[in-house]
């Protein structure tokens, strides 16, 4: 009898093992479902990578009028006599031909009920902004008026309880004017008064909204520049409230409040909201700067092949700082949960849907020269509208918001 045991008792696992492999094969294996590709616009590579082509006809009327509310009369260039731009959709190469759908205003407003979106930047942002402000008031004619919490324009849409409101802080970080004072130091060097930028600290426009939105997009460029503060009225930053040491040039204190304020985003601002940063809206001068005869009198859109001519650093263009800004805002949003939310290609080739001489002011051309980095709207900003309304609807959809 004790020999009998052995082989019984090595059986056992084999007949398991048998056991369970017929249990395992002869019930299908439930299927994972498909991923679902993402909507034309919705993926974050759609903008920076594609073509512009006439819209599919007939083509729509744009979403709003003139009229609109939200409006801001220098970029209002049909009201101020520019004949309108060519009806042009953009087609992402991820997309297969297909273009990047319009926004459907009431969809959306429906979508993002009792949610909340804000832009804080420059008055690129507020470029946006009054496009997508306008666009939403076309589902909704109850739209008021919005500039609570430190908001420089906004706007509440009362049909789905939803905010989208823009925070003026054009470097993000806080500045403030201090005069020169009694220093004859100072006073020799021919400066009148320095800026003072706390590197570390927000500005008071938007440090109190963090957790007020459930999207917030992000932007900082246009005013790192010597004609926004030339030698006479320099910045000079600050950290912990001392003076930084060795004083940091324009360039080099950029990466630093860049740096710094994608780490106050980061900690302040909660997980679940979605968090974009505009890349750099670029300008179109040609034939000099805005205020040595730039001009942007233009119906014709650039070629591929005139791109890096215009905007490429290395030949030293006017129009060049787009690109040196992005490359710098990149480094500074590496290993953070910021996504960059690229406009600037898309953009570049529009060379014909600037303001111009169309500023709606008499004489504001021979006193602030021609507008070739804001746009026209309807125009440019209403297509990135629709990019955005895309991947904050997928966003939404993913239930993350």
């Amino acid at each position: 009898m004790p020999r009998l045991r052995l082989p019984v008792v090595l059986l056992l696992p084999i007949t398991l093992t048998i056991l369970l492999l017929l249990l395992f094969t002869s019930f299908p294996r439930p299927r994972l479902p498909t991923p679902q590709p993402l909507p034309c616009g919705a993926a974050l590579s759609d903008a920076a990578d594609g073509r512009w082509v006439p819209t599919p006809s007939p083509a729509p009327p744009p979403l709003y009028s003139p009229s609109c509310p939200f409006h801001r009369n220098a970029w209002n260039c049909l009201r101020n006599g520019r004949p309108q731009l060519a009806a042009l959709s953009w087609a992402p190469t991820r997309c297969g031909g297909a273009v990047v759908p319009r926004i459907d205003a009431a969809g959306f407003l429906a979508a993002a009920r009792g949610r909340r979106v804000g832009l804080v930047g420059d008055s690129l942002s507020e470029n946006l902004v009054v496009a997508l402000l306008c666009a939403l008031r076309s589902a909704d004619d109850g739209a008021r008026k919005w500039k609570r919490r430190g908001a420089w324009r906004g706007g509440y849409f009362p049909r789905e309880d939803v905010v989208v409101a823009y925070h003026r802080a054009v470097l993000l970080a806080k500045y403030t004017w201090q005069h020169v004072g009694k220093s004859k130091e100072l006073q020799k060097n021919g400066i009148k008064g320095t800026y003072r930028v706390d590197v570390d600290i927000p500005a008071a426009d938007w440090v109190n909204v963090t957790k007020f939105y459930d999207v917030l997009i992000f932007n900082t460029g246009h005013w790192w520049n010597t004609y926004k503060f030339p030698k006479e009225t320099p910045l000079v930053f600050y950290k912990g409230g001392k003076p930084i040491e060795p004083p940091l040039g324009m360039d080099d204190g950029l990466k630093v409040v860049l740096k710094s304020m994608a780490s106050y985003i980061e900690r302040e601002v909660p997980r679940k909201t979605l968090k974009l940063w505009r890349t750099q809206s670029p300008r179109h001068f040609y034939g000099g700067e805005w205020d040595h005869n730039g001009n942007c009198v233009s119906d014709r859109l650039l070629e591929e092949h005139e791109l890096d001519s215009w905007f490429d650093p290395q030949f030293g263009g006017v129009n060049k700082d787009a690109r040196m800004m992005n490359s710098a805002i990149q480094e500074a949003l590496a290993d953070t949960d910021i996504q960059l939310f690229n406009l600037t290609y898309m953009s570049e080739f529009r060379a014909d849907a600037h303001p111009a001489i169309w500023l709606g002011k008499k004489d504001a051309v021979a006193i602030y020269g021609q507008d070739c980095m804001h746009w026209c709207l309807p125009g440019v900003p209403d297509t990135w509208v629709d990019i955005l309304a895309a991947q904050i609807l997928h966003y939404l959809k993913q239930g993350k918001g």
